[in-house]
């Protein structure tokens, strides 16, 4: 997909224009749209490297570690539409209400990024006319599409967490999280739990609210979808084979979560288009 603004600054990395926008399966017959704010670490060539080494830039303060591999994976085996962001967090964090601290970070834990310190809001406003305006717009345009088609649409919006968060060590294998919205992250839970396997987490490590997340508040609740955020540990999806495990698991739940949810015998179709 090419970028709007191919020539903005802040879509260029090694001098050559790249969306903040990647997508998979845009016609994918899944009722399922997946999200993924934080798929990619580039910085773009305007930014340099916002003043952080590469060992920082490769940590989970840059992106969500693992993610991006489980999501293709996801998206490919269930043929369900992907929309991702390319770009890190550290840049402009497409799953935070513009404008808060925490959208262009000055500290991240307990590194400090001193590309982003003292910004003006000019800058901080192209970077979001440049990557989160877009990507979001993205998001919006395929919900209308789908919506205007009549097709049954779930967003699952997908993220990981690091195991160890300032010193405290997280036990959790995968949480769901939900803010109004709980009947499919309360029936993931279940099925979750029932795997037998794993420590999950109810809206854990993190719960989603209208100050800390944008994509859920906004693409699923405000438009009245069912939806669920997704947090995997990222130790355990840091390979090929651990992303490709989860995937797989991930890939067989939604679709029992199809049959139960979705299928027009159900009683909840109704509720999704």
């Amino acid at each position: 997909m090419e970028s709007e603004g191919g020539h903005d600054p802040y879509l260029s990395i090694g001098g050559k224009p790249v969306s903040p926008i990647h997508e998979r399966n845009v016609s994918g017959a899944s009722p399922f749209l997946l999200t993924c704010d934080h798929y990619g670490r580039m910085i773009p060539d305007a930014l340099g490297d916002l003043g952080l080494p590469e060992s920082e830039r490769q940590r989970h303060i840059a992106w969500d570690i693992g993610i991006a591999g489980v999501a293709d994976w996801v998206s490919a085996t269930l043929d369900a539409h992907l929309i991702a962001q390319r770009y890190s967090r550290l840049v402009i964090d497409c799953n935070r209400p513009p404008g808060v601290a925490s959208a262009i970070p000055a500290l991240s834990e307990a590194t400090v990024i001193s590309g982003n310190e003292g910004i003006s809001q000019a800058e901080a406003t192209a970077r979001r006319d440049a990557i989160f305006e877009p990507y979001h717009r993205r998001i919006k345009e395929a919900i209308d599409g789908r919506l205007a088609r009549g097709r049954p649409t779930v967003l699952v919006s997908l993220h990981s967490f690091t195991p160890v968060y300032t010193g405290v060590a997280r036990p959790w294998h995968i949480g769901t999280l939900y803010h109004r919205s709980t009947l499919l992250p309360h029936l993931l839970l279940k099925l979750l739990r029932a795997e037998g396997d794993l420590v999950v987490g109810d809206n854990k490590p993190y719960a989603v609210s209208d100050i800390t997340d944008y994509t859920i508040p906004v693409h699923g609740e405000a438009r009245g979808l069912m939806n669920t955020g997704i947090e995997i540990r990222q130790d355990l999806i840091a390979d090929e084979a651990g992303q490709a495990q989860w995937a797989k698991r991930l890939t067989r739940l939604f679709r029992e979560i199809e049959t139960t949810l979705i299928t027009p015998q159900s009683s909840y179709a109704q509720n999704l288009t």
